[in-house]
């Protein structure tokens, strides 16, 4: 069993981190609905010098996560990789965004290898997560 099966099995009561449990929360959103300053950056990430099994897992990442939100969102997030797993273990736990389990997997190895690797030696233009007040401050103000 990899980390993220067991993280998910764990995590099936309830969310240890509030800031990933109030994004993990909400309903799937189409990219332009709540605009988050994450998602005025970069929407892509260089992976030609990354592991060929994390390559893989990016294309994943790429193509299921960009059916909810921008890519620029997750790409300028910056979060330790035990809140990326309480992020993916939420999505799982909701349903109805149509992921499965090895695809969640997936995307949590790209995400936590990335958080290692480039998101640790270039913090500078990255954004932590946003807690539920920052999101539902964020939502008043754009009238969402």
């Amino acid at each position: 069993m990899t980390r993220m099966k067991l993280l998910v099995a764990c995590l099936a009561g309830a969310l240890a981190v509030a800031g990933a449990a109030a994004l993990a929360a909400n309903p799937p959103q189409k990219a332009g609905s709540l605009v988050l300053p994450q998602d005025k950056g970069p929407d892509k990430v260089d992976v030609a010098d990354y592991p060929a099994n994390i390559q893989q897992d990016y294309r994943v990442f790429d193509k299921q996560c960009s059916k909810c939100h921008t890519l620029a969102r997750p790409v300028n997030t910056s979060m330790p990789a035990t809140y990326w797993a309480n992020y993916m273990g939420g999505i799982m736990k909701k349903g109805g965004y149509g992921i499965t389990l090895d695809e969640a997997d997936k995307i949590y190895e790209f995400l936590a290898y990335d958080q290692a690797v480039r998101k640790a030696s270039h913090p500078k233009g990255l954004y932590p997560a946003h807690t539920e007040d920052e999101l539902e401050a964020l939502k008043e103000k754009q009238g969402k």
